[in-house]
């Protein structure tokens, strides 16, 4: 390390895994310094073939095996001036709590995470931390041997704050500029609503792009949004217009034939061929989903507001039980067919 990036403010990524892995080794490929603290397989992989980041676009950025810093214990935060927190949503609480105990005052925190509301739960663990919400609005895939792949359109949002500053350039340097916000609430929504697609892709079983070409599945989409936007207006929550097409628009060009879809997709969002959900991978790998911070999230929404979700509550207990070894390769029609028996029957839904 050059007395340079000594003198350069570190970041920390906490929860390294494919987010994190992609967005700190793209800052440091551009000459930030950056640990990454995750679990010990990740650290191996980096450890031999360091790491390799790619996008849709063309971009192709290397951080070599020596020069990757990774490490296993939550100790090797204590220094960081910025920390990202990419953990699972479920995990957001312990990672909260391990921060807390080295950390030095006036951190600034970004919770880099699916969902809402986990800048809340660090915050409330880190009081004497500058804790943002943030989002990750693009995909991200791990192909192994260190090499992650943005898969989709996409930036990073985050609450704006004067804590970002010396930190700015940095992330422009990469390629991944901080977009700051402040009204995180209406940015989360706005993704969540993409989201809900996570649950449909991972029934689906099929890549993303190769899912929404199929009416059956989009139509599954539109069910899943139009419910979520519908409790969104009656809670008086605006979301964001994150794509070239508003939230409002999005169910009407969603449920187009697919040869009037195919005309329009590329407008909405950029997405290759190799780009499958986050909740897919957990699928396939034997991991507990993060369903209930998505779909989940217009449950609860609908009973603040004392009605029901019954989609999006079928949707979330229908990932449930692939993690009980389920099945996981629903066809479009049958899992519209579905949808459509929630919708009708709210009470049948779970």
């Amino acid at each position: 390390m050059t007395a340079n990036e000594r003198a350069k403010p570190r970041i920390c990524v906490f929860g390294a895994g494919s987010i994190g892995c992609y967005v700190g080794g793209r800052l440091q490929a551009a000459g930030a310094p950056v640990r990454f603290i995750g679990r010990a397989r990740l650290s191996q992989e980096a450890a031999e073939h360091g790491l390799h980041l790619t996008d849709y676009r063309g971009a192709d950025m290397r951080v070599p095996a020596g020069a990757v810093d990774f490490q296993t214990d939550p100790q090797a935060a204590a220094d960081a001036d910025l920390v990202l927190v990419t953990v699972k949503s479920a995990a957001t609480a312990e990672a909260g709590r391990a921060l807390a105990a080295v950390l030095k005052p006036g951190t600034t925190v970004i919770s880099f995470q699916n969902g809402l509301g986990h800048d809340g739960t660090l915050r409330a663990v880190l009081p004497d931390a500058v804790v943002l919400a943030g989002m990750v609005q693009f995909n991200v895939v791990a192909r192994g041997g260190g090499a992650f792949h943005q898969a989709t359109e996409g930036a990073l949002a985050v609450t704006q704050h004067a804590s970002l500053q010396p930190f700015v350039g940095d992330f422009a340097q990469a390629g991944l500029p901080l977009h700051q916000h402040a009204d995180m609430v209406a940015v989360q929504w706005a993704k969540l609503l993409l989201n809900l697609n996570n649950a449909i892709n991972a029934l689906s079983d099929l890549p993303i792009k190769e899912e929404l070409s199929q009416r059956s599945y989009r139509r599954c989409l539109v069910l899943a949004q139009r419910e979520a936007l519908g409790l969104l207006d009656a809670a008086g929550i605006h979301p964001a217009k994150l794509t070239a097409v508003p939230p409002h628009w999005m169910p009407y060009v969603l449920g187009l034939p697919d040869a009037l879809f195919r005309r329009v997709a590329n407008a909405m969002i950029a997405i290759d061929p190799l780009a499958r959900g986050s909740m897919w991978y957990d699928l396939h790998a034997g991991r507990l989903t993060e369903v209930d911070w998505l779909n989940g999230e217009v449950v609860r929404l609908a009973k603040t507001l004392r009605r029901d979700a019954p989609v999006n509550a079928r949707l979330a207990a229908l990932v449930h039980a692939v993690e009980q070894g389920g099945r996981r390769d629903w066809p479009g029609e049958e899992l519209l067919l579905q949808l459509r028996q929630a919708a009708d029957h709210p009470m049948g839904a779970t």
